[in-house]
């Protein structure tokens, strides 16, 4: 449910069947049951679309879009399709006259052959299937923050859409990186070689009631202690209402094909404070703290050690991860702000407030 309200007011640039995605067009949503899909068909639903269609997998609990469209009055109305992005018919089936595409969608396969088949030969073959169909007018392209490099950036630089992406994320040991470096790169090249209409967006960490677990970026879950590297890094949050609306606006704002926007809320919060917050209102445990260039001289040791032990203990914590999650950068939403007219509704105080709320319903 919303942090603010049930109903959120329409939040279109322009309406009527002259707007560049009419309410009567079909509209498909990937991953429409996952913690930011089903806010997303909240939003649609609120703004006035009401010819959606929600993909899901087979073994997907329908609990979240179900309540969703119990709340919008539309239970039974909103076309549910199961099926897998790995398979050419299920896309075929799924593009079926779809004007605009929310593809949120993804692998989180440890391998990075599993991320590579799961994320970017799944967007494959829901892109091909969508440009066959000859209805497409948008794609979008749920990317992430994942994919940037911080490594040319001084202490506290800031991070946008033109800074350097991963260029090794086998060394940085991270497959979901990979993934998204991959569907990133398969959805520009369809764009240049095939006409695609796409724009990408790049969440960075979404948080909100029903989230499981904590970002590796506020710290690390491990050894049945909850271990915090620095402190003073600034988390790119996003709450999740504010990132549905911001991907909701780049389906349906005209005049932006091709472009890519990071989605980061305005206030900066680091993971010390966001880590104190969180256990104040959702739930208390146990935390380490260790010092940033500690954890960075650790995380070399344990790289060399990596490769003297050929590959026997993965190098799960290494230098282009620790400076990717825990290095103190800051973030910047300039664009996105600028060309989609989005600002976060929801403040960082009052999500706090949403997440205790849903604790203690």
């Amino acid at each position: 449910m919303p942090a603010e309200s049930k109903s959120r007011p329409a939040v279109s640039p322009a309406t009527g069947a002259d707007a560049f995605i009419p309410r009567s067009a079909r509209v498909l949503v990937t991953g429409s049951n996952g913690f930011i899909g089903a806010r997303l068909v909240d939003q649609l639903l609120a703004d006035g679309y009401r010819q959606l269609r929600c993909f899901v997998r087979p073994s997907s609990k329908l609990d979240r879009l179900r309540e969703v469209c119990r709340q919008h009055g539309v239970e039974g109305k909103v076309e549910i399709v199961a099926g897998d992005l790995l398979s050419r018919a299920d896309c075929e089936r799924a593009a079926e006259g779809v004007t605009l595409v929310h593809h949120l969608a993804a692998g989180f396969d440890k391998s990075f052959a599993g991320a590579f088949m799961n994320t970017a030969l799944a967007t494959r073959n829901l892109v091909e299937a969508a440009l066959a169909k000859g209805t497409l007018k948008r794609f979008v392209n749920i990317s992430s923050f994942a994919v940037y490099s911080n490594r040319e950036l001084a202490w506290g630089g800031t991070l946008d859409e033109t800074c350097a992406l991963e260029d090794s994320p086998v060394e940085r040991n991270d497959a979901y990186c990979f993934g998204k470096l991959k569907q990133d790169e398969l959805v520009e090249r369809y764009g240049r070689e095939r006409g695609l209409p796409f724009v990408t967006l790049r969440p960075g960490t979404v948080f909100g009631p029903g989230k499981q677990g904590l970002s590796g970026r506020v710290g690390i879950d491990t050894f049945g202690t909850f271990i915090q590297i620095g402190g003073s890094n600034i988390v790119p949050l996003t709450f999740v209402d504010n990132c549905a609306e911001a991907i909701f606006l780049a389906g349906i704002t005209p005049g932006i094909d091709g472009e890519t926007f990071n989605v980061v809320d305005d206030e900066e919060v680091t993971a010390r404070e966001f880590l104190n917050a969180y256990r104040r209102h959702v739930r208390s445990f146990r935390v380490v703290r260790v010092p940033y260039f500690v954890a960075y001289g650790m995380c070399a040791l344990w790289e060399k050690y990596s490769r003297w032990s050929q590959g026997q203990l993965p190098p799960a914590f290494n230098r282009r991860r620790c400076r990717a999650e825990w290095k103190r950068t800051r973030f910047s939403n300039r664009r996105i702000r600028s060309r989609l007219g989005w600002q976060p509704r929801v403040s960082v105080r009052a999500a706090f407030a949403a997440m205790a709320a849903a604790r203690n319903s």
